[in-house]
């Protein structure tokens, strides 16, 4: 029985996605789809799909599962494009950082008998400190020993539910379920407002009085310091999954102000001892997230699905059959 993904969107992510199912679903067919046609050809050489098609309504008509793998500011434009030619039952899963406004989008532009669940990944640890990024740095590993955060608005069938545990483990990660609220909250803290401090870093350095001697004392703090805002997306990107953040946004950036502002009085009264401590507490928290996030042991003590939803030893029901690939016997 033949299963077909579309991925639209075929950078880093995207590409990884296709990389990681090849040949481990029965019957799969993977078309992709970008608005880079450079980038399509790029990911077909590399085998990250079997074919590519430009057209966005064309590249959905077969497909059993979507996933748009796009900027945040993409998406509900790319939804309004597709969601009258996907077939009956069809999917859609996202890989963006905020979930809650997507999910409404879904809701609102989705025909009946077309499902929507969330998806945000978190990588694997080997990768964490490579910089690499577009579909030259897809792996097919890139999830492996990671986390795949699943947010299935209320009401979503239990074999959608499924399809996305199943593609998870299919790329070697374990699923976390949430709700959208809960990982908009933690996206803001953990991947957003990174982004956002080096872009206010640059701001107060980059062609300020002071950056041309400025420039050539720039090092290794400062480089990884900004790293993330040239690695992540665009700015565009950033700036959307920013503002529809919203609420849990504008809380973190408080929190990041008010911390930087204890650490600004502790140096104007000259409190060493206290900056000492705060500094102490911070390098203490790094380094035991850091030794957690390698072992990424964590995922099985995580909370459960709420539902039922078919086992796994279930062959995927009344949607759309999804089976691991049968490994042939010795």
């Amino acid at each position: 029985m033949a299963f077909n993904i579309t991925i639209i969107g075929l950078g880093q992510i995207g590409s990884s996605i296709g990389l990681a199912v090849a040949d481990q679903i029965e019957g799969l067919k993977r078309v992709g789809s970008d608005r880079e046609p450079k980038i399509m050809r790029a990911a077909a050489k590399l085998g990250a799909v079997d074919k590519t098609i430009f057209n966005l309504p064309a590249s959905v008509k077969e497909a059993d599962l979507v996933i748009l793998s796009l900027p945040t500011d993409q998406i509900r434009e790319t939804l309004s494009i597709i969601a009258e030619d996907l077939k009956p039952n069809a999917v859609v899963m996202d890989t963006a950082p905020v979930k809650e406004t997507i999910a409404n989008w879904a809701k609102e532009l989705l025909p009946e008998g077309r499902h929507y669940v969330g998806l945000t990944p978190v990588i694997n640890p080997a990768y964490l400190q490579i910089h690499d990024s577009g579909v030259e740095a897809a792996r097919a590993d890139l999830f492996r020993r990671g986390l795949m955060v699943i947010v299935a608005p209320l009401h979503t069938p239990s074999e959608a539910v499924k399809l996305a545990s199943d593609l998870t483990r299919i790329l070697g990660a374990s699923p976390l379920f949430t709700d959208p609220v809960e990982v908009d909250s933690l996206m803001a803290a953990t991947h957003l407002l990174p982004q956002l401090l080096a872009a206010a870093l640059l701001n107060i350095t980059v062609d300020q009085p002071g950056w041309y001697e400025g420039r050539k004392l720039a090092g290794r703090a400062y480089t990884e310091v900004t790293g993330p805002l040239v690695q992540l997306g665009d700015a565009a990107g950033l700036a959307s999954a920013s503002l529809l953040a919203g609420s849990s946004m504008v809380r973190v950036i408080d929190n990041a102000i008010a911390a930087l502002g204890a650490m600004r009085n502790d140096i104007q009264d000259q409190d060493i001892k206290t900056l000492t401590q705060r500094i102490e507490r911070a390098r203490s928290g790094r380094d035991h997230w850091w030794a957690e996030r390698l072992t990424s042991n964590w995922a099985e003590q995580e909370m459960a699905p709420r539902g039922e939803t078919p086992s796994s030893g279930e062959v995927f029901g009344r949607l759309i059959g999804l089976r691991p690939k049968q490994k042939p016997k010795p």
